[in-house]
């Protein structure tokens, strides 16, 4: 029986680039995951999808810097937070507004938060629905902040920011209904004073957040500073982030805003305290400076359903303020009694005890990024990682190989050339995401490479490759059908044969016509065939 084939019109080849690359595309080694990559540089006001050789196939102009966090969306609009003005509110991260543009860069939508007491900041999610996450803080008078129960001593500024989340309901062109409201001022606990509010034993109530547990954050009024908000559609909940107080929390969404801004007194009834925290056992009373685990971390997440490591919580932790200073990316699996209902022995601190998972450069000190980062993991088990603080993003394998890097070349004094010294000039970049090239984002769209974000590149060791169908009448393949064997026939000489997974491994490569597959997977797989100096590429399905 004849196997069904398919053309393959750009395959990206894979292979270390010259080592002489200064910025963009360093790497680009077999093993990486061919997809597209977004980011924001920040500071600037454009923002770059790239192929794995660093060229750019989409880009966006906004009017404004990030402010921070970017994401493709799966019709291919960009949603964007930016940054405008703020006196009063002014810390790292402020944005103030969120921005939506169609893939053409036209702007679609926009809405600014940004008053003398309130300013959207650091993130933004797109909903399932349509609608939209947005981080803000709201600001507490001096008054109010007593009277919340925070120690009056320890109000330096004068006042303090209450984190909120809002779902947002874009409406017209500028404007959005609240259709969903979460504020951290609600799930407050003190144990100072009784005669103000929210009096109670903390070390009791680690669902309630200890307004008197300063961390990081010198009794500033960006005392919690959280850096981050994913949404899990399976769990309907959220996952935050705190970097002044080194933890993470996971609160319900699938309450109503009343319901948000309840108490349930513990971790399993509709409320919006919290339902799990993890990473820093002081802030709760259950534990000291030894048990601490998360140092200034960013983007939390739950690994998507389909990837390794799925359900599980990946993160950027980056070792601020510990000794010595190193980064790493960890991954852990919160205890649950049931899924979504997390684990808690009273008198102790949340779970887990260690990591599944930690990863750390060889020499330790060479991967260090005091803020910004992140960590995502890829459908062919490699991990994406974004050293925020240094513009640098790495791909590793799950054997910790180094198979693609990339250095941000946008600077506060421009874009640097190939060659250029990227340590020279600030270069920060707040997150990295990779796509993968049959993201919905990308149907029906001709994603011609154009030029890479650096002047001058040096692209000669990284091609894409186009085939026409004219190239198949080289060779015939046969199959039984893919269940055991490929046949290769045909009278052109045939020097080599790589077989690759449509995610970009490379699977086995053979100077054989007859190519024993039956310890493989039911899948599309990629073949690379090698004549000369001629290279046919195709696609065939094993049923």
């Amino acid at each position: 029986m004849k196997s069904k084939l398919f053309l393959y019109g750009t395959l990206l080849f894979f292979i270390t680039l010259k080592a002489q690359n200064t910025v963009g595309t360093i790497t680009n080694a077999p093993g990486t995951f061919n997809g597209y990559t977004l980011y924001a540089p920040a500071g600037h006001t454009e923002t770059y999808l790239i192929n794995n050789c660093g060229e750019i196939v989409n880009q966006w102009t906004s009017d404004v810097a990030p402010g921070n966090a970017v994401y493709l969306l799966k019709n291919g609009n960009l949603l964007r937070a930016g940054r405008v003005s703020n006196a009063d509110i002014n810390f790292g991260g402020v944005g103030g507004k969120v921005e939506l543009f169609d893939w053409d860069g036209n702007l679609l939508w926009d809405f600014t938060y940004s008053t003398t007491t309130v300013s959207q900041h650091h993130d933004v999610f797109p909903m399932p629905n349509g609608n939209i996450l947005m981080l803000a803080v709201t600001t507490m008078t001096e008054a109010e902040a007593i009277q919340a129960g925070r120690n009056p001593s320890d109000l330096t500024q004068g006042k303090l920011f209450n984190e909120q989340i809002f779902e947002l309901e874009p409406t017209g062109l500028n404007t959005a209904n609240v259709v969903w409201e979460w504020n951290v001022k609600d799930h407050l606990i003190q144990d100072l004073d009784p005669s103000k509010d929210n009096h109670g034993i903390v070390e009791n109530n680690p669902q309630l957040l200890d307004i008197n547990f300063l961390g990081n954050s010198a009794g500033n009024a960006n005392w919690l500073h959280f850096n981050s908000i994913q949404y899990d559609e399976r769990l309907d909940q959220i996952v935050i982030s705190s970097r002044l107080l080194s933890e993470l929390y996971i609160i319900d969404h699938s309450t109503t805003t009343a319901e948000a801004a309840s108490s349930t007194g513990g971790n399993r009834g509709k409320g919006g305290d919290f339902l799990y925290r993890w990473g820093n056992p002081q802030a709760y009373k259950r534990g000291t400076a030894d048990d601490q685990k998360l140092f200034g971390q960013h983007y939390p997440h739950f690994i998507p359903d389909g990837l390794d490591d799925a359900r599980k919580i990946i993160l950027f932790n980056n070792g601020f303020n510990r000794v010595p200073s190193v980064s790493q990316i960890d991954i852990i699996t919160p205890p649950e009694d049931s899924e979504g209902v997390y684990s808690y022995t009273t008198g102790t601190a949340y779970g887990p005890t260690n990591t599944d998972y930690t990863y750390k450069s060889a020499v330790e000190t060479d991967f260090y990024s005091r803020i910004l980062s992140s960590a995502q993991r890829l459908p062919n088990g490699n991990t994406l990682i974004c050293d925020g603080d240094d513009g640098y993003f790495f791909e590793i394998t799950p054997n910790e190989e180094i198979v693609w890097e990339y250095i941000n070349p946008v600077t506060p004094n421009g874009i640097l050339s190939q060659g250029d010294d990227s340590t020279a000039s600030p270069n920060l970049t707040f997150r990295v995401l990779r796509y993968a090239a049959d993201y919905p984002a990308f149907d029906g769209r001709t994603l011609t490479p154009g030029a890479a974000v650096e002047q001058n590149p040096d692209l000669t060791g990284c091609l894409i490759l186009s085939t026409p169908e004219s190239e198949l009448t080289d060779y015939k393949i046969i199959s039984d059908p893919l269940k055991n064997f490929i046949s290769i026939t045909g009278n052109a000489s045939l020097n080599k044969v790589e077989i690759y997974s449509t995610l970009g491994q490379l699977i086995q490569t053979t100077k054989k016509r007859n190519i024993d597959f039956s310890n493989q997977h039911s899948g599309l797989y990629i073949l690379k065939l090698y004549s000369n100096n001629k290279i046919t590429t195709t696609k065939v399905l094993k049923k």
